[in-house]
Protein backbone atom coordinates (compact mmCIF):
# COMPACT_ATOMS: atom_id res chain seq x y z
CA UNK A 1 0.00 0.00 0.00
CA UNK A 2 1.60 2.79 -0.88
CA UNK A 3 2.27 5.96 1.62
CA UNK A 4 2.84 9.31 1.28
CA UNK A 5 3.46 12.62 3.86
CA UNK A 6 0.52 14.67 4.54
CA UNK A 7 1.16 18.60 5.86
CA UNK A 8 -1.96 20.83 7.29
CA UNK A 9 -1.56 24.37 7.30
CA UNK A 10 -3.99 25.70 10.26
CA UNK A 11 -4.54 29.15 9.67
CA UNK A 12 -6.38 32.48 11.27
CA UNK A 13 -5.16 31.73 14.49
CA UNK A 14 -6.14 34.52 17.01
CA UNK A 15 -3.31 33.99 19.32
CA UNK A 16 0.11 31.72 19.53
CA UNK A 17 -1.11 30.54 22.96
CA UNK A 18 -1.55 27.11 23.96
CA UNK A 19 -1.51 24.04 21.28
CA UNK A 20 -3.48 22.34 18.44
CA UNK A 21 -5.06 19.29 18.70
CA UNK A 22 -5.17 18.12 15.09
CA UNK A 23 -6.89 14.50 14.34
CA UNK A 24 -7.07 12.69 11.08
CA UNK A 25 -9.16 9.77 10.25
CA UNK A 26 -10.30 7.64 7.41
CA UNK A 27 -13.82 6.15 9.73
CA UNK A 28 -16.66 8.51 9.26
CA UNK A 29 -18.48 7.27 12.39
CA UNK A 30 -15.19 8.73 14.65
CA UNK A 31 -15.18 12.24 13.38
CA UNK A 32 -14.98 14.69 14.57
CA UNK A 33 -13.36 12.69 18.03
CA UNK A 34 -11.63 9.97 16.87
CA UNK A 35 -12.10 8.65 20.52
CA UNK A 36 -12.84 5.13 19.44
CA UNK A 37 -11.07 4.78 16.00
CA UNK A 38 -7.31 2.88 16.71
CA UNK A 39 -6.24 3.87 13.10
CA UNK A 40 -7.05 7.57 13.81
CA UNK A 41 -3.44 9.58 14.13
CA UNK A 42 -3.44 12.67 16.32
CA UNK A 43 -1.35 15.04 17.07
CA UNK A 44 -0.39 18.05 19.65
CA UNK A 45 1.38 21.03 18.84
CA UNK A 46 2.33 24.01 20.14
CA UNK A 47 -0.20 26.89 18.27
CA UNK A 48 3.01 28.84 16.95
CA UNK A 49 3.98 26.06 14.90
CA UNK A 50 0.63 26.40 12.48
CA UNK A 51 0.10 22.81 11.94
CA UNK A 52 1.35 19.41 11.90
CA UNK A 53 3.17 16.67 9.10
CA UNK A 54 1.81 13.46 9.16
CA UNK A 55 4.85 10.79 7.37
CA UNK A 56 3.78 7.34 5.67
CA UNK A 57 0.21 7.93 5.80
CA UNK A 58 -1.95 5.45 3.31
CA UNK A 59 -3.36 6.61 1.01
CA UNK A 60 -6.95 6.56 1.24
CA UNK A 61 -9.96 8.79 2.00
CA UNK A 62 -9.76 11.01 5.11
CA UNK A 63 -11.03 13.97 6.85
CA UNK A 64 -9.58 16.92 9.55
CA UNK A 65 -10.68 18.12 12.83
CA UNK A 66 -8.23 20.89 14.29
CA UNK A 67 -9.17 22.89 17.50
CA UNK A 68 -6.99 25.39 19.46
CA UNK A 69 -6.91 24.43 23.04
CA UNK A 70 -5.73 28.09 24.01
CA UNK A 71 -5.71 27.06 27.39
CA UNK A 72 -3.92 23.49 27.00
CA UNK A 73 -6.70 21.69 29.19
CA UNK A 74 -7.28 19.25 26.64
CA UNK A 75 -10.56 19.73 25.65
CA UNK A 76 -12.60 22.66 23.69
CA UNK A 77 -14.38 24.64 26.29
CA UNK A 78 -17.79 25.83 25.21
CA UNK A 79 -20.09 28.50 26.64
CA UNK A 80 -23.50 27.30 26.31
CA UNK A 81 -22.95 25.16 23.50
CA UNK A 82 -20.71 27.09 21.72
CA UNK A 83 -16.59 26.89 21.31
CA UNK A 84 -15.06 29.25 23.21
CA UNK A 85 -11.90 28.07 21.33
CA UNK A 86 -11.34 28.27 17.85
CA UNK A 87 -11.92 25.15 15.35
CA UNK A 88 -11.74 23.90 12.22
CA UNK A 89 -11.93 21.03 9.40
CA UNK A 90 -10.31 19.95 6.25
CA UNK A 91 -12.15 21.34 2.99
CA UNK A 92 -13.33 24.08 5.49
CA UNK A 93 -16.90 23.12 4.73
CA UNK A 94 -19.57 25.47 6.18
CA UNK A 95 -20.64 25.32 9.98
CA UNK A 96 -23.93 25.33 10.75
CA UNK A 97 -25.26 23.80 14.31
CA UNK A 98 -22.50 21.39 15.29
CA UNK A 99 -19.89 19.70 13.81
CA UNK A 100 -20.12 19.12 9.74
CA UNK A 101 -20.70 15.74 8.74
CA UNK A 102 -17.31 13.40 7.20
CA UNK A 103 -18.65 13.79 3.74
CA UNK A 104 -18.52 17.65 4.38
CA UNK A 105 -14.74 17.32 4.80
CA UNK A 106 -13.72 14.20 3.19
CA UNK A 107 -10.17 14.62 1.02
CA UNK A 108 -9.44 11.61 -1.38
CA UNK A 109 -5.04 11.43 -0.50
CA UNK A 110 -3.45 9.74 -3.47
CA UNK A 111 -0.11 11.57 -4.04
CA UNK A 112 3.65 11.92 -2.47
CA UNK A 113 3.31 14.17 -1.19
CA UNK A 114 -0.23 16.30 -0.02
CA UNK A 115 -1.22 19.45 1.79
CA UNK A 116 -4.52 20.36 3.16
CA UNK A 117 -5.16 24.27 4.87
CA UNK A 118 -7.51 24.39 7.94
CA UNK A 119 -8.81 27.85 8.52
CA UNK A 120 -10.18 28.25 12.25
CA UNK A 121 -13.31 29.61 13.33
CA UNK A 122 -13.69 31.76 16.41
CA UNK A 123 -17.29 31.79 17.56
CA UNK A 124 -16.87 33.52 20.61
Amino acid sequence: MPVSQLKVDVGELRNARGVLQICLTADPDNFPNCIDDARAVSRVVPAADHGAVFDGLPHGNYAIAVFHDENSNRKLDTFAGIPREGFGFSRNPRIGFGPPRFSAARFAFASDAGIQQVRLRYML
